[in-house]
């Protein structure tokens, strides 16, 4: 965007902003989103609205990412899985176990990511908008209400692991001015006043971002993937220098039992990192200037990146601890360690550096696993107030307000729980897939998709919900859910046990073919005016769609419009949004 179109937008907004607080009508005006073409002609009879900026597929100009975007994406998201390895070593494998492990895991993931990312990649709508082509316009909220309850949980807990490097870049800085802050906040709090100050300035860092939407955060995460590379391989290579590479037993192989439940459970484990990335797919692969460059991208960077990255990890904090005589797992307990032992100006500076890079590299993680998901379910739940800029801002004041250091000091059940929710994501995402690929063959009426209304007959449904979705996504929570339970503390048997351990991987496979062979017995009206129109597959993704009221709508330029024929029949194209009032 251009300086004078910067200019422009901010003056536009200022004077928005200073009208709210003249008039009734101008605070109204600042409040609500503005009308689009597809609200206008998706249901316009309905108090209910259906449509904004953000739900809207993405047109054209917005779609700025590349498959090389995705890659260094990707690079950055997946080389800060540093502490893998002992999820690994923790379940009883030992160093080259788990990360053949961790490849397959992985390899896993990004399939599933390949698949779920195409519908967002050819048509792009957001996760939002996915699931009401495929659960119902009504059904659809429950599925993106879950999601933004978790993500508003897990934002916080990032913050909360993000500040412990804030911590170690505050220390580097200020030394014992820093580590000898009185504490003035009682123990039961969880939290001391040193560690509440490097929260509050981890949090503030994030504020900025909350402004940008994804097309516009590409040199951003660009940012990451390059200092997070030599971060962490510079602190690899000064754990294998420093111990001359004294790895000791590297973890011996502890597990006993079955080996091919173990086998499936450890893969299974290796998931738990990525099972959120799986189902936000489309969230940032609408975003795609191909139909392709949001797949093949994370097929191949994902498994690769995450491998090496545990692996690092794995070699140096067995490097360490052997060593030093330490059981150290998180990088920044070992930079405090580090410090503790070689304090010095160089090292401060080795470390400061260190820090910033690791802490950017989970701003990012955050940014891209939990705010812009909750920006995109919160614009759905409320469009005519929340875009997904304002969505984030809410989620970064509700993630302090959870005060998520009270949960990770007393609550061990519930963090046991936020791991394992993985399960109830899988279903979703193996009906999403199967739905788009097999039964419906890629075809998308995105003009219906903003229609709520008995009258849209191809996602209504009964009564606004897929009723075959909701069993399979039963079926697919039902076996390994006992499992689950047990994880909480609650007495299960042996079977339910070894069944919940299966989680993600038993809980896709089940809903996927639960939901293929309903479908064909009992399918889906949508499905059936598919069959009887012959629709090949991905027939419907062009640029021009139908809405609901016969409108033809055009995605151009950097808004979704309406198009009309002027007295002479040539195609006229007019913006119906955006307007600017003065009060």
């Amino acid at each position: 965007m251009r300086a004078a179109e910067l200019r422009t937008l901010a003056a536009a907004k200022a004077t928005t902003f200073v009208n709210a607080f003249k008039s009734r009508e101008g605070f109204k005006y600042f409040i609500e989103t503005r009308d689009t073409t597809l609200g206008q002609h998706g249901d316009p009879d309905s108090r209910h609205i259906w449509s904004n900026e953000d739900l809207d597929p993405t047109p054209p100009e917005k779609r700025t990412w590349r498959w090389w975007n995705y890659v260094t994406f990707y690079m950055g998201l997946s080389f800060g899985n540093w502490t893998l390895g002992s999820t690994m070593v923790g379940i009883g494998l030992n160093w080259w176990q788990s990360i053949l492990v961790i490849f397959g895991s992985q390899t896993i993931s990004s399939i599933a990511m390949f698949f779920n990312s195409r519908c967002a990649s050819v048509y792009h709508i957001g996760y939002p908008v996915v699931a009401r082509s495929v659960f119902g316009m009504w059904g659809s909220y429950y599925f993106v209400a879950a999601r933004a309850a978790l993500a508003i949980i897990w934002y916080g807990v990032q913050l909360y692991s993000g500040a412990s490097f804030m911590s170690n870049i505050l220390r580097c800085i200020f030394g014992h001015k820093y580590t000898d802050i009185p504490n003035h906040i009682p123990a039961s709090i969880g939290i001391t006043t040193a560690g509440m100050l490097s929260f509050f300035l981890f949090w503030l860092v994030h504020f900025p971002f909350c402004a940008f939407r994804p097309y516009q955060l590409r040199s951003f995460f660009w940012f990451k993937s390059i200092i997070v590379l030599p971060a962490v391989w510079g602190l690899f290579i000064f754990c294998m220098a420093n111990t001359k590479a004294n790895l000791g037993s590297v973890f011996p192989s502890t597990y006993s039992g079955s080996k091919g439940w173990f086998i499936m459970y450890a893969i299974n484990s290796g998931m738990g990192n990525t099972a959120t990335l799986i189902t936000n797919q489309p969230d940032i692969a609408r975003w795609s200037k191909t139909k392709t460059g949001a797949q093949w991208s994370q097929l191949i960077t994902n498994p690769i990146a995450v491998t090496v990255s545990a692996s690092l990890g794995i070699l140096s904090t067995a490097a360490i601890n052997n060593s030093w005589g330490l059981n150290l797992w998180n990088p920044w307990d070992l930079l405090e360690a580090i410090l503790d032992r070689y304090w010095s100006g160089t090292t401060r500076f080795a470390i400061f550096l260190l820090a910033f890079c690791w802490m950017v590299s989970l701003l990012g993680t955050n940014i891209a696993a939990n705010m812009i998901p909750f920006g995109s379910d919160s614009s759905m739940l409320l469009p005519r107030y929340i875009t997904i800029p304002r969505g984030q801002y809410i989620v970064e004041f509700l993630a302090f307000a959870i005060c998520p250091w009270k949960i990770l000091s007393s609550a061990s059940v519930f963090t046991t729980f936020l791991s394992g929710y993985g399960l109830f994501m899988a279903s979703v995402v193996a009906i999403m897939v199967c739905d788009y690929y097999l039964l419906t063959k890629g075809n998308v009426f995105v003009g219906q998709l903003y229609h709520g209304s008995k009258a849209n007959k191809h996602y209504y449904y009964h009564y606004g919900w897929n009723l075959q979705a909701v069993f399979a996504y039963l079926c697919g929570i039902a076996l390994p859910f006992p499992g689950f339970v047990g994880t909480l503390g609650a007495n299960v048997s042996t079977q339910a046990t070894e069944l919940g351990r299966l989680g993600w991987l038993l809980s896709f496979f089940v809903s996927f073919v639960v939901y293929y062979v309903v479908c064909i017995i009992w399918p889906t009206k949508n499905q059936r005016l598919i069959k009887e129109m012959g629709l090949k597959f991905e027939e419907q993704s062009t640029e021009t769609f139908t809405a609901s009221d016969g409108t033809v709508i055009v995605e151009e330029g950097k808004v979704v419009r309406e198009r009309s024929e002027n007295s002479d029949g040539e195609g006229v194209i007019r913006e119906t949004y955006g307007v600017q009032k003065n009060f």
